[in-house]
């Protein structure tokens, strides 16, 4: 995360447009792995802000494989979210508004391994029992995700 940082020493704490990506995660089982972030002590799913130059789809690769040891051989784009929902403020005072592609990844190899510096714990969750205090801005992506999965009937 070095560009955000690099801007947070310029800027403090003030509200910025943050874009990156994040990933859903399924395992054979159709379960979700989420991650127990350190940050915020939610759990959330694999992602980040984007560094400059890199696409979406790159960053969706690097933070997935940095967070949770797996890489990725196919992403099918979900959705992009935005607006009032994605304001955030992180518990250090930082405030966002986040600007996010979620991609959805059934296809990886690997073995789950936690970044240190980012993540306590990874776990496969059913969707129907998913842990609670969930992450604020994947609350609303896993939210729309589910009402998908309901309006296909699945």
């Amino acid at each position: 995360m070095g560009y955000i940082m690099n801007l947070r020493k310029k800027i403090g704490t003030d509200p910025i447009i943050m874009v990156g990506a994040r990933v859903l995660i399924f395992n054979e089982h159709d379960e979700l792995l989420m991650q127990h972030r350190i940050d915020n002590s939610c759990w959330g799913l694999a992602g980040g802000s984007m560094e400059l130059g890199e696409t979406l789809e790159e960053v969706a690769l690097r933070e997935m494989y940095e967070e949770t040891g797996l890489t990725a051989h196919h992403l099918k784009l979900f959705a992009i979210f935005s607006g009032k929902e994605f304001y955030y403020q992180y518990p250090h005072g930082d405030e966002v508004y986040i600007v996010s592609t979620a991609y959805i990844c059934t296809d990886y190899s690997g073995v789950l391994r936690c970044d240190p510096e980012e993540v306590k714990d990874l776990q496969f969750f059913h969707l129907d029992a998913l842990p609670e205090h969930i992450s604020p801005p994947d609350v609303v992506v896993i939210r729309e995700y589910l009402g998908k999965l309901n309006e296909e009937g699945g």
